[in-house]
């Protein structure tokens, strides 16, 4: 019988490449040459001192290997394309880390950036499912079939997706909302994958086989 396949969900970068890095050794050592998929959950930019080595190497993968590698937006990402067009949003990103992302490429502002990565950034959709789970940046709006929420909540919302329990018919698999003890935060419905890298918590991926439900197993990297 074949292995399963194995996904490793990513949560929030944050410009910490080492750490990605660490994380993407790990994960080739822990797959051990059985089919594997990456899904990267967003924020891969601001706050961390390398936003872009972690778009070139995550963008990288997403064009080497497309059908195995999936890439959602955050939204710092969001943040940043609406930078690009008004002086409040620019200022609203420049607030939330956006300057060390700029710094990172040696850029004055966003309109700076290289147009391919600009172009790559909004092109990311924000909502991925397999058969077992939904992966998502923030979470989901409750009351609605995940295919019907808008993607302002799919990047931004927290209350009320996090309290309570919610069932969307499948795992939810996101980030966001970092968890300052550098652990995950594992629900029945949900898995939240942002363990605070960029605060000094960790990098982490959760590892998922076919079957429904949480992760078989998490891999991280401490800052």
């Amino acid at each position: 019988m074949p292995s399963p396949v194995l996904t490793y969900a990513i949560g929030d970068i944050h410009g910490c490449h080492d750490l990605l890095e660490a994380l993407l050794d790990r994960i080739a050592r822990h797959a051990d040459g059985r089919e594997r998929k990456l899904v990267f959950l967003g924020d891969y930019i601001d706050r961390g001192a390398d936003s872009a080595a972690v778009l070139r190497t995550v963008s990288r993968l997403h064009w080497s290997e497309p059908e195995a590698v999936t890439c959602l937006m955050g939204n710092h990402e969001r943040m940043l394309l609406d930078s690009l067009h008004t002086e409040d949003a620019a200022q609203l990103w420049l607030l939330n880390g956006g300057d060390a992302t700029l710094a990172s490429f040696n850029a004055n502002d966003g309109n700076d950036l290289p147009r391919d990565v600009l172009d790559w950034i909004e092109a990311l959709p924000t909502l991925h499912g397999d058969a077992a789970r939904w992966y998502v940046h923030a979470g989901l709006r409750p009351g609605l079939p995940a295919e019907e929420t808008d993607a302002h909540d799919r990047l931004w919302i927290r209350e009320p997706f996090l309290e309570g329990e919610h069932d969307f018919g499948r795992h939810v698999v996101h980030g966001h909302t970092p968890q300052q003890d550098g652990r995950p935060d594992i629900h029945t419905f949900r898995t939240n994958l942002d363990t605070a890298a960029v605060y000094g918590g960790a990098l982490t991926a959760g590892v998922f086989t076919g079957e429904t439900g949480p992760a078989v197993d998490f891999l991280q990297i401490r800052a």
